[in-house]
């Protein structure tokens, strides 16, 4: 499987914009610039789409590897902050909330221990991943 996007970039870099366009089109065009990165600028920036595809990546990992240990989870929602400090994006917070009926707090841990692991955007971060899961 291989999914594409584009990136435009016109001018320089910090009076400069550009958009991102998704192969999906869901995003289509999108905004991002020097303001939406580093500022509270209208847009999207490299960071927080890192953020959506490790939350996503994580998420869908972990029901795949509670349904491999005969769970289904009610819900799952897993909020992720990419680091960008000095010019290096050095670390995903994954936070996770979970309702999973009938397991225990330490097959829990083994199961989110292992989609952290083993959740194909986590093998392709090269920096610290640090997860905080609450099983409510």
């Amino acid at each position: 499987m291989k999914r594409n996007a584009t990136a435009v970039w016109n001018g320089s870099g910090k009076e400069g914009n550009g958009h991102l366009t998704t192969q999906s089109t869901v995003l289509n065009q999108t905004q991002y610039s020097f303001n939406s990165r580093f500022a509270d600028g209208i847009g999207t920036n490299p960071e927080e789409l890192m953020a959506a595809a490790h939350a996503g990546c994580f998420t869908m990992k972990l029901s795949f590897v509670l349904g491999a240990a005969g769970f289904t989870p009610t819900s799952l929602e897993t909020t992720c902050t990419i680091s960008l400090e000095d010019g290096v994006i050095n670390h995903s917070h994954l936070v996770l909330n979970a309702q999973v009926p009938g397991i225990s707090k330490e097959q829990f841990d083994v199961c989110t221990a292992d989609a952290k692991a083993n959740c194909p955007v986590s093998k392709a971060y090269n920096m610290e991943i640090s997860l905080e899961a609450n099983l409510i």
